[in-house]
């Protein structure tokens, strides 16, 4: 039969994607995993000492799950069978776990591995629980999401969760080598455009061995420098959801940097989310809402600032508008930083669910009736601006409290250092007339 497809020109195996042909034999082949599969990690000591829990192997696309867990199994000698929750159902778990009761009778274990193990709904997350506890499988997910927020919490107690990294420039870099001995020839690359295509692999093997695949078959007469590399490869994408963990880890990055006074590092995560499809109004609010969480009264303008990049951004659009959430940042980067009020709201908001009903001190009330007068409403009430000062002392609070609380405490940096001076005058004339019993 090979005879025949020779004689017509044809090959009796499909050509095999250059990253196939790469895939790890062994664990030791395994680049950028160290921390997990070394001597010190948690799988290299699992298996010095011949044993192996399951597992969810947690980590963004092109970093060697696969891989790594059919090599699992082959060193902890299990039969690998794979599922993907993208494709199966319950009756596809129902097939693999009676394969694997059926190995087990014969002798074998079974290492199964889900791929994509977040997309089964709780109740499959479920199904898995009795066949591992039984020891029926030795179940390894694989997963691109955080595994807090997506698997059950029972599946999580029976597993570890193993951190896989994205691929350095190092790693990376091994791989390419890799290629090269593997094609018999040398990238047709400037050693900038090398940086540069292992910059656009963004930690992605498989991604990186595809790209350097075309470069292989394209053949040009001189090496592509970093202009010509852009103009015949297209760029990943960066790995960003923007209703999942990737979103959060950047906006909190993001809120951070401007806390930290740092607007380089929060210009940077600006241009992360923005690049990477992030809605610029959702950015535009987030920007409002640290002018008033971590600045507040330190700079009051900071917020006018920040509602004003919100109206530019409106009217221009991107990515001319772009320019004025930058500019908020920078501001709120840069402006002095006080959480006063903020802490002082949670603490009111605190006080006042606790004290309940209490009604405001009788020299405070309005009395619009007679009656009211009668009774107390007003009286002894003192017109402030009629005082020396301005400020009368005069318990605001209500009366069964005892002594008022002290919320709001300025910080002595911007506009909060005049109004801390002011703030202490003030006080000291409430607790004069608290110690003189008025």
């Amino acid at each position: 039969m090979s005879d025949l497809f020779s004689s017509a020109g044809l090959e009796t195996e499909a050509p095999r994607p250059l990253a196939d042909r790469l895939r790890p034999q062994t664990l030791e082949d395994v680049v950028g995993q160290d921390h997990v599969l070394g001597p010190e990690g948690p799988l290299g000591r699992m298996l010095a000492q011949g044993r192996l829990s399951s597992l969810i192997l947690w980590g963004p696309p092109g970093v060697g799950k696969t891989t790594i867990a059919r090599l699992l199994a082959e060193k902890a000698g299990l039969e690998f069978d794979a599922i993907s929750a993208v494709f199966s159902g319950v009756a596809d778990l129902k097939k693999a776990f009676e394969r694997a009761r059926a190995r087990r009778q014969a002798g074998r274990g079974t290492l199964l591995f889900v791929d994509e193990i977040h997309r089964f709904n709780r109740a499959q997350q479920d199904g898995f629980l009795p066949v591992a506890e039984e020891g029926i499988i030795t179940l390894v997910g694989a997963t691109t999401e955080n595994p807090s927020f997506e698997l059950n919490a029972a599946l999580l107690s029976r597993c570890q969760v193993m951190v896989l990294k994205r691929l350095d420039a190092e790693a990376l870099d091994k791989l390419l080598r890799r290629a090269e001995a593997e094609e018999g020839t040398t990238l047709p690359l400037t050693e900038d455009a090398r940086e540069g295509l292992i910059a656009m692999a963004d930690g992605d093997g498989r991604y990186m061995l595809n790209l350097a695949e075309e470069l292989i078959a394209l053949k040009p007469d001189a090496p592509l420098d970093l202009k010509d590399l852009s103009s015949v490869l297209q760029k990943r994408a960066p790995v960003y959801d923007k209703d999942r963990e990737e979103h959060y880890n950047l906006i909190s990055a993001l809120h951070k940097s401007v806390r930290g006074s740092d607007p380089d590092a929060a210009l940077y995560w600006l241009a992360r989310m923005l690049s990477a499809g992030e809605d610029p109004l959702y950015l535009a609010r987030r920007i409002v809402r640290m002018a008033n969480e971590e600045i507040g009264l330190a700079d009051p303008g900071a917020v006018h600032a920040a509602l004003a990049a919100k109206d530019v951004y409106e009217f221009l659009g991107s990515p001319e508008g772009d320019l004025a959430l930058a500019q908020a940042v920078v501001h709120i980067a840069c402006a002095p930083k006080s959480n006063a009020v903020y802490a002082a709201w949670k603490a009111a908001l605190r006080t006042a669910k606790g004290t309940g009903s209490l009604m405001p001190p009788a020299h405070i009330l309005n009395a619009p009736t007679q009656l009211m007068k009668e009774v107390g409403y007003g009286q002894g009430y003192e017109y402030d601006h009629d005082v020396e000062g301005g400020v009368s002392g005069q318990n605001y609070f209500p009366t069964e409290m005892g002594k008022p609380p002290t919320f709001y405490e300025p910080k002595p940096q911007g506009r909060e250092a005049a109004l801390l001076e002011r703030l202490e005058r003030f006080r000291a004339v409430r607790a004069e007339r608290a110690k003189r019993g008025d």
